[in-house]
């Protein structure tokens, strides 16, 4: 069983950068992509940005530019500098791995969620 875990969520003002951070733990094979959604209040949770184990990365049209999402050398880890962050940034972002292998199972998991909050 794998678990991710999420760091770097916060409070900061607009035009501000934070980093957000997801590392998965557990005995794991393999990962395929990594990313990072986000859900706003009252809204469906939408896709911020990908990155697969080549490196190949995808964003949201809304962030492109402002965020840059990078995974680490063991490509268990995935990160997402947001710089320039707007009012609308606002969310619980949720880091995503998609077909991890295990000594059980190739799932996809989710982490527990980090709150980001762009003060206007």
């Amino acid at each position: 069983q794998a678990q991710l875990v999420e760091s770097g969520g916060g409070l900061v003002q607009a035009g501000g950068s934070l980093r957000l951070s997801c590392a998965a733990s557990g005995i794991i094979f393999g990962i395929n992509a990594m990313g990072w959604y986000r859900q706003a209040p009252g809204k469906q949770r939408e896709l911020v940005a990908t990155i697969t184990r080549g490196g190949v990365t995808n964003y949201v049209d809304s962030v492109k530019g402002r965020f840059t999402i990078s995974r680490g050398n063991a490509k268990n880890t995935v990160y997402l500098q947001m710089n320039s962050l707007k009012p609308e940034d606002t969310a619980v972002y949720y880091c995503n791995a998609d077909t991890v292998h295990t000594p059980l199972s190739i799932s996809d998991y989710w982490g527990q969620g980090t709150q980001v909050t762009v003060s206007s």
